[in-house]
């Protein structure tokens, strides 16, 4: 049962004889924040009152005595200017846990209207390992395909693998003229990882020298506008905040500009410094056109450049299919940018049959009203782009699964493109499914930036994983060595919930933020057994199997018996009101795609359980009847804890 679903369906037939639209006055039904004013209240006579110009409180009593409340609430109140106040009756509560508890799984009513959602997630570059860029994409993807799966939707997860642009040419490009053959047949991931890392190091050298001499032209011609902006400011009225604005900003022009001119300066210098790239970058000058043209190659058909891509693929895909396994993520479907490729030609056909593209400049692009600059979707020497594929895609979803919404969970910095690309599907399709680009921040480190490796590469999401397990092994040991009667847990016992509370904290720290924050990564934060951590949520499951175990509780037994629980004391009833709440945390995490949402619950579940706890003796129980309800209520807790945590793609252990 759903409260919330239940007391707005209470409330919209009566609202509807005060104001059409109804759903904005039923969203301000929401649980209590304090209990000394019910579990609920419905706060829309407030704006009722000012658009009737009438006083809320007239309108609150109102609608109160139409309302009809009373299967469901022991009191309803009118309370202050025009507050509604819901209290839920205790026997139907009771009923409602009760009902939960016999239920052999923890289920919510499934949507009256299931859809079809297609989920585009994850989606690596095949061609380098996975990093710390990929985490949030990742499991905010499989959270969010769960969550709605669990609602009684229809989910395709798609990872949409890049492995068919112009990285494979940097790796064609690399192989061919840095190959160390041996290094390839011992760890060919490895191998075309440095291949990739050099190409792209070469590339970037001579990038900067061709930008010296343009960046050392906007130096001067922003010294010039400095100058001009301080004369201007010594020849205005000292008043004049305008002339000071505009030497500020030409001051901070020039900083950027010299900034900039370092950088290329930097990157020359300690290029042409190094042991390996030093030798070697002078006769690659041309290295940014090869790479196009071994990219154009592999893509026309070429039967050396078709082989090669043929032999990495599959040790790229098991590589970053590891990681798949770790983390227990999986797709229905995989299909690369490679898998559209002959669909990129007739879609820009299509596209220009329609009269929706013109030329520039000899690029085929669509101009679309809200945007200054077009979408390109065929460059001038005839290549296509990530659009041109995006779109392709984007037919082919439509015409395998009809879906009614595709959700595209993909980092802030891509909000242009992806704005573009709906904009232009909306005019070339003229469909009516949703398309959402579920943006999230970025990960940064202790120093605020993002996060990285002294070096300044992209931290390595295996090497994450396994410092989050070692790191968790730690803590596990410590703790088991540490209990009063000596340790309990075998080496196996404690790798294997190592292991599933590491690659859990890497996942809740992530899931437990809104996606779209930024958040510092923090091993000694996420593994904390106390807050909002997945710790803390498997501990309170383990604590509550410790329970069945001191108490040698057959809880199967006990589910099947006659035994119900009975909610006497505040605390008892407090759980059961939070566990019944778990749809209206789902209902969240759909409303606007965000897990965290999910997260808040359960740590509010948790620290309900821990009050209860403290307050309700279990297996010393006032009666055999109270120990057997507040057995059953443990239960159920740690059931639905299970469930949630299996919502966000975290395993739970019985020991801790």
């Amino acid at each position: 049962m759903k409260i919330l679903t239940e007391l707005r369906a209470r409330f919209r037939e009566v609202l509807e004889n005060y104001d059409s639209d109804v759903e904005p006055l039923l969203d301000m039904i929401r649980p209590s924040q304090d209990a000394r004013f019910g579990d609920y209240q419905a706060n829309m006579a407030m704006p009722l009152g000012k658009k009737l110009s009438r006083q809320p409180r007239e309108i609150a009593s109102e609608i109160v005595s139409a309302v009809n409340m009373d299967d469901i609430c022991s009191q309803v109140e009118v309370a202050g200017p025009g507050f509604v106040n819901l209290t839920i009756n205790d026997q139907w509560l009771t009923d409602q846990v009760n009902d939960l508890s016999n239920s052999n799984e923890i289920q919510i009513d499934s949507v009256v209207q299931p859809k079809t959602f297609v989920i585009d997630y994850s989606s690596p570059n095949v061609a380098k390992p996975m990093h710390v860029g990929h985490i949030r994409s990742t499991v905010i993807g499989d959270s969010l395909s769960r969550v709605l799966s669990f609602a009684g939707h229809n989910v395709i997860r798609d990872n949409h693998l890049g492995d068919w642009g112009t990285q494979f040419g940097m790796i064609i490009y690399g192989y061919k003229h840095f190959a160390d053959e041996d290094a390839f047949k011992e760890k060919p991931v490895k191998e075309l990882s440095r291949l990739y890392r050099l190409v792209n190091q070469i590339i970037g050298y001579w990038n900067a020298k061709s930008g010296l001499d343009g960046a050392q032209a906007t130096i001067e011609q922003r010294a010039a506008a400095v100058e001009q902006a301080r004369d201007a400011v010594g020849a205005a009225d000292p008043d004049d905040k305008k002339s000071a604005k505009n030497l500020k900003r030409a001051e901070t022009q020039i900083s950027y500009a010299t900034a900039w001119l370092h950088s290329l300066t930097e990157t020359i210098e300690s290029t042409e410094g190094d042991a390996t790239l030093g030798p070697i970058v002078g006769s690659h000058e041309q290295i940014g056109t090869a790479v196009l043209t071994e990219t154009a190659k592999l893509h026309n058909g070429d039967e050396e450049n078709v082989a090669l891509w043929e032999e990495f693929l599959p040790h790229c895909r098991a590589d970053i299919q590891k990681i798949y396994d770790r983390l227990d993520i999986r797709f229905d479907v995989e299909y690369g940018e490679s898998f559209y490729h002959d669909r990129l030609g007739p879609v820009v056909s299509d596209l220009e049959a329609k009269g929706l593209t013109r030329e520039s400049d000899g690029a085929v692009c669509v101009f679309l009203d809200e945007f200054e600059t077009p979408m390109i979707v065929r460059k001038r020497d005839g290549a296509f782009l990530y659009a041109t594929t995006d779109l392709a895609t984007i037919q082919y979803r439509q015409e395998t699964w009809s879906p009614d919404a595709m959700l595209y969970v993909v980092d802030h910095r891509q909000g242009e493109h992806f704005q573009k690309l709906f904009a232009a599907a909306a005019i070339w399709q003229a469909s009516e499914t949703e398309l959402q680009h579920i943006s999230f921040g970025t990960v940064l480190g202790e120093d605020g930036r993002p996060f990285k490796t002294r070096s300044g590469d992209a931290v390595g999401l295996e090497g994450l994983l396994d410092e989050a397990v070692a790191r968790a092994l730690d803590v596990v040991t410590t703790n088991d060595e540490s209990k009063p009667n000596g340790a309990e847990l075998t080496n196996e016992q404690r790798a294997h919930i190592a292991d599933c509370i590491g690659h859990g904290a890497i996942k809740y720290a992530d899931l437990s933020h809104n996606r779209t924050s930024d958040y510092v990564f923090s091993y000694e934060k996420m593994m904390a057994l106390e807050g909002n951590t997945a710790a803390y949520m498997q501990y309170s499951y383990a604590r509550i199997q410790s329970i069945f175990r001191r108490g040698e509780i057959d809880i199967d037994g006990l589910r099947a018996s006659f035994s119900s629980i009975a909610l006497e004391q505040p605390a008892e009833r407090s759980l059961a009101l939070t566990i019944l709440q778990l749809s209206e945390a789902i209902d969240q995490v759909i409303e606007d795609y965000r897990p965290n949402h999910l997260t808040n619950y359960l740590f509010d579940l948790a620290k309900r359980f821990s009050s209860f706890f403290e307050q309700c003796h279990v297996l010393r129980a006032e009666s055999e009847t109270i120990m057997q309800s507040r057995l059953l209520l443990c239960d159920v807790t740690a059931r639905v804890i299970r469930t949630g945590l299996d919502l966000l793609g975290i395993r739970v252990v019985d020991k801790m």
